[in-house]
Order: structure tokens, then C-alpha cells, then sequence
């Protein structure tokens, strides 16, 4: 009897391909850790400051970042976490400023190259998307160990 296939597990392959990569992607974090890599995560105080940092887990990598903000004269409740990529690889930071006054930061992580992560950049930039925008630039770039590059035009 043939069966129309109604969704996911409705069929023996899909349940042996799910009980092989669900494991493996259980146990990929604790092994990319194992091997020195770190995440980044990302803390905004918006109109304030931020901080970026990196860190074998979320919770060491924002409590660094959030010192980092607090350090630039924001209160520390208004340093929020905005974003964690594991692992780090290239991320990039960028600014965007609305037509209507108010800036922030948006921040794009986890590309394996800087390249990518630069392209990532003039993506999410595109003025024929995002028309309620009067200025959005990539003003940093990180290496997986955290450290700032130049952007190169």
C-alpha cells in the first residue's frame, strides 16, 4: 500500500536520518568546545554603548560583554544582550540609522569568512530593502578569538 507522506517521521528513512544527526548535533557543541573554539556575543545599550566579547559559553562570553557596556557608562540594566553565534568565525557590526532620528547596532555572526561576513554586511545594507533607512555601515568585524579588524573598502 502506498502512503502519501504527511510529514516529518512519516516514513522509516526520516526517523533513522533524525535518530543519527539529532545525537551528533547534541554532542557538536560540547566537541567544537573541546577543541578551543569560542562564541561572541554581543551587548547593546542603545544611545550608550556595547561590548563584544568571546567565550567558551553564552553566559562568560555576555557577563564579559556586559562589563564592557557597563564600562562605557551604561547602567547595567540597560545593557541588553543582543546576540550569540557559536561558533564565532567572523561577525561583523553594523550601524543603521533610521529616517526618523534614532541609531543601533545590528550584528551578524558565525560566517566562516571575513569575505562572507562582509557580503552579509551589504546584504542586510541594501537600500532597496530597507528604504526607511538613511545610513547602515559595517563599522566592525571580529575574528573568531574576538579580535577588532579594519574594514576595507
Amino acid at each position: 500500500m502506498i502512503r502519501p507522506y504527511t510529514g516529518f517521521g512519516d516514513n522509516l528513512m526520516t526517523r533513522r536520518t533524525a535518530a543519527v544527526l539529532i545525537p551528533l548535533l547534541a554532542f557538536s557543541a560540547p566537541a567544537l568546545a573541546a577543541d578551543g573554539r569560542h562564541g561572541i556575543a554581543f551587548v547593546q545599550a542603545v544611545e550608550q554603548g556595547g561590548g563584544v566579547c568571546t567565550g567558551a559559553t553564552p553566559q562568560e562570553a555576555f557577563a564579559c560583554a556586559k562589563k564592557k557596556c557597563v564600562a562605557q557608562g551604561a547602567a547595567a540594566e540597560d545593557c541588553i544582550e543582543q546576540a550569540w553565534c557559536y561558533p564565532g568565525f567572523w561577525s561583523v557590526d553594523l550601524f543603521v540609522q533610521s529616517s526618523e532620528g534614532p541609531h543601533w547596532h545590528e550584528y551578524f555572526c558565525g560566517w566562516n569568512t571575513r569575505e562572507l561576513a562582509l557580503a552579509a554586511a551589504k546584504a542586510a545594507c541594501d537600500p532597496t530593502v530597507r528604504k526607511d533607512v538613511i545610513e547602515c555601515a559595517p563599522v566592525a568585524l571580529y575574528d573568531e578569538d574576538g579580535t577588532e579588524h579594519p574594514i576595507e573598502p
